[in-house]
């Protein structure tokens, strides 16, 4: 597989066109940012940790049968994944009250939820990632309505797999946000699943094991996700 131009840059990731028109690298950084990119740092090793982890899941998903774009790991830091039209949408599933559903509804930190919650989010920086729903959706026409339906689905999918699977290894999978996108009239699972777009804390200390290490500046950020990693039963190569 031929590396050509890059087609994009995000704040810890790049993406890269391919002799395949249908693929594209995904390439895993080191760069680190929060608050819209406010609060911006290196982390040694996270782009290879963060590819390796979200290969991973990747392919635990797959094999529960939740379509993903990823495909094969290319080196430490890149990943082989299909090409999908993405839709400009984050959607985000919380099981426990953590981050800004806190702020904006006043609710206390770590109140474990009736049921998991859904949401969305517009996917810009600009504007903070507003929240959004489907009618907004539609009347501004980011995406087909049904395709929303199946993301909501397939990420609640997700859940079902993954929040038990944490559980097993004494972990507690707060929350995530997941991006999605179409390829061939079918609604795919994109992006990532690391601990850089979830919350992970300890079962039993509550200790938080993600990128809040990074807001809160509670140190060992990457030792953190390297755990994470470990207790699922993963090793990582540098």
């Amino acid at each position: 597989m031929e590396k050509r131009e890059e087609l994009y840059s995000g704040k810890a990731k790049s993406v890269f066109k391919t002799d395949d028109a249908d693929r594209y690298i995904l390439v895993f950084r080191d760069d680190t940012s929060a608050f819209d990119g406010k609060k911006i740092s290196q982390l040694d090793r996270k782009g290879a940790v963060n590819n390796q982890f979200n290969a991973f899941v990747m392919q635990k998903l797959e094999a529960a049968g939740i379509p993903t774009h990823f495909e094969s790991l290319l080196s430490p830091c890149e990943a082989l994944v299909k090409r999908l039209d993405m839709m400009p949408i984050e959607c985000v599933v919380r099981n426990v009250a953590a981050g800004s559903i806190c702020r904006r509804l006043g609710i206390e930190e770590g109140i474990t939820l009736k049921k998991p919650t859904f949401e969305l989010f517009l996917k810009n920086d600009d504007l903070g990632d507003p929240m959004i729903n489907e009618y907004h959706i539609d009347a501004f026409d980011w995406a087909d309505l049904d395709a929303v339906a199946k993301s909501r689905e397939l990420t609640f999918a997700v859940n079902d797999v993954l929040t038990p699977w944490f559980a097993e290894h004494g972990m507690i999978l707060v929350d995530y946000k997941l991006e999605f996108g179409v390829v061939d009239g079918k609604v795919v699972l994109g992006d990532e699943f690391t601990p850089d777009g979830c919350r992970i804390w300890d079962s039993e200390t509550r200790a938080k094991l993600d990128k809040d290490r990074f807001r809160q500046d509670l140190g060992d950020v990457i030792e953190s996700y390297e755990l994470v990693g470990r207790r699922l039963g993963m090793t990582f190569e540098y």
